[in-house]
């Protein structure tokens, strides 16, 4: 077991130590950043379809 684990932790070490890792991490932040702009996009898109709805609901009401 402690051999496994010895293997597995200089694998992730020599992976870190390449070019490679330095790519994933900075597609991991463009990836990150547009999650978050997304996740501030919905927000204000779903207050603007909750309010519509609203208006839609309050119209026929008001029709019936």
């Amino acid at each position: 077991m402690r051999n496994l684990t010895l293997n597995l932790y200089f694998s992730i070490q020599t992976f870190i130590a390449t070019e490679e890792a330095q790519d994933l991490v900075e597609y991991c932040l463009v990836v990150a950043l547009l999650a978050l702009a997304g996740v501030a996009g919905m927000r204000s898109l779903a207050s603007g379809v909750g309010l519509a709805f609203n208006g839609v609901s309050n119209d026929l009401a008001t029709s019936l």
